[in-house]
Formats: structure tokens, C-alpha cells, sequence
């Protein structure tokens, strides 16, 4: 086994969901193209450049592109996070939120648009150039539990709603799915009365600091401050972390994808790569 190919155990987990048709014509070793797909998310080397060993790098394209249409990368995804949960290793105590920006390569330009309803391709020019944001949800182990993907230049605290409505874990017997955590960790950007009123809405406690021009403001008006645990906004490091080990993955780091369905599928990818043992 070589470096950045999954091991026997986690082939194991996800064998199941890409098991071939039983009619048709024969088709390549399964897990020789998850690992050349696995090889190109951590070098972020061109398609054309797959090293023999993974077959031709058209096949391995294609059933990239095959899977990333059909929601194969996220029914693994949740399937391993399913599979955590039942066995108690999903921390529910705490729920990190944040997000990073990501620089775009100048060959993730010029997608075709399509239509006026176009929603775009998550690109957007900001200060740093052609950017792309992950918005990402962790637990308390700093393990991803669902994100989004937008523009750049779009402000933090717009995408909090979309990603808490993402955690949505399935239970392995009967009974509802599980999306609501004890509480929620964020930073300053996400202090607003709208995602302080959702949490309360939803009996999440949140663990996030007021900016200063709140503060000053209570303070004029002669209200009372919110309550900040602490204990539980030190714990918001993880996603920092969290960031950290997908950034370690090259074709995440920097975006080389037009359209944004790939460059999502890479992410699901390497979010995945976390939870596998």
C-alpha cells in the first residue's frame, strides 16, 4: 500500500456502496480508482498526470465525474458518520462552526454559464484574488459534520442557518435523525440577534462572544450582557484543526475545479478520509 491509499479496514466500510453491477460489461478494480482519485484530491496534480498503477486517467475521471453527479461521495460520507455515531464516537457536546477561504487557480476560471438561473460556480473575487469559502460544521473532536460551499466575498454568518440544517446524522435502527447539538461554538462573526433567536429556537446554547459594538450598545440601553461559557468557546479550536488536516490535501488547499459540484465532491472526499479509521 502506498501513501494516501486506503488501508484494508476503511476499504472495507465504504466497499458495499461502490460494488459493480451484476450485469454489463466488466469494469476496473473498484478500489484502484477510489486510490488514484485519493492520489490526485492529495497532490492536486492534473488528471493526465495519474501515474499508471491507477489505470487510464480518463476511466478514473469519469467515474469521478459519475459519482460526484449521483451522490455516491455523500451517501459514503454518511454512512461512515451513521456508523460513528452508533457506536458513541460523535461528540454531540459541542458543535464548532467557522470558515476558510480558498484560493482559486487561474484554470478554475471560465466555467460555460448556463442559463439565467445560473447559480454560479462558487467563485468570487475578493481581496486575496478568485476565492472560494467552505463553510464547515465539526463536533467536539474536530471531525467534519457537514459544510457549504459559497463565493469568497460572502460574509460568514449568511451560511450559518444552511450548514446547522446539513448535520443530519441517521439513526442505525428506528427513530428520528440526529441534527441538534448541546451547543454551538463560534466566533464574532457569527454574534447576530438572528442566530442567537435560531439557537434559542431550536434549544441549542451558544457559546459565542459579542463584538464590541453589541457590548457598548446593551450597555447604552442599560441591558444585560450575554453570558459567554467559556469552557466551551476554548473548545472552538477544533475546527481550526479541523481545517488544518483537509488543507492537507492539495486540490483542496487550492482550487484548480471549474465547477463547483467537483471541487464539492473533493471536499465530501477528504472530510470522508477523516472518518475512516
Amino acid at each position: 500500500m502506498r501513501r494516501h491509499e486506503l488501508t484494508d479496514e476503511s476499504w472495507a466500510v465504504i466497499e458495499p456502496f461502490l460494488a459493480p453491477p451484476r450485469m454489463g460489461r466488466p469494469v476496473r478494480d473498484r478500489r484502484q480508482v477510489v486510490n488514484g482519485i485519493l492520489w490526485k484530491l492529495s497532490t492536486g496534480a492534473a488528471w493526465r498526470d495519474l501515474p499508471e498503477r491507477y489505470g487510464p486517467w480518463k476511466t478514473v475521471y469519469e467515474r469521478f465525474r459519475r459519482w460526484s453527479a449521483d451522490g455516491t461521495w455523500d451517501r459514503l460520507l454518511a454512512h461512515v458518520q451513521q456508523h460513528s455515531d452508533a457506536a458513541g464516537a460523535v461528540d454531540w457536546t459541542v458543535v464548532c462552526v467557522d470558515s476558510t477561504t480558498v484560493r482559486a487557480h487561474q484554470h478554475a476560471a471560465g466555467a460555460p454559464k448556463k442559463g439565467q438561473d445560473w447559480p454560479g460556480e462558487a467563485l468570487g473575487r475578493s481581496r486575496g484574488g478568485l476565492t472560494t469559502k467552505i463553510h464547515l460544521a465539526c463536533d467536539g473532536e474536530g471531525r467534519p459534520l457537514a459544510f457549504t460551499l459559497t463565493a469568497g466575498n460572502v460574509n460568514d454568518c449568511t451560511q450559518f442557518e444552511q450548514v446547522m440544517a446539513r448535520i443530519r446524522i441517521q439513526r442505525c435502527g428506528p427513530g428520528r435523525p440526529r441534527t441538534r447539538p448541546e451547543r454551538v461554538a463560534a466566533d464574532k462573526g457569527y454574534s447576530s440577534t438572528k442566530i442567537r433567536t435560531y439557537l434559542r429556537r431550536r434549544g441549542i446554547k451558544a457559546a459565542i462572544p459579542e463584538r464590541i459594538d453589541q457590548i457598548n450598545g446593551r450597555i447604552r440601553r442599560g441591558e444585560s450582557l450575554c453570558r459567554l461559557d467559556r469552557a466551551a468557546y476554548r473548545r472552538r479550536n477544533v475546527v481550526e484543526r479541523c481545517f488544518n488536516k483537509l488543507k492537507h490535501n492539495k486540490a483542496l488547499a487550492t482550487r484548480y475545479d471549474k465547477r463547483a459540484r467537483h471541487y464539492q465532491a473533493l471536499v465530501t472526499l477528504a472530510c470522508l478520509k477523516l472518518w475512516l479509521p
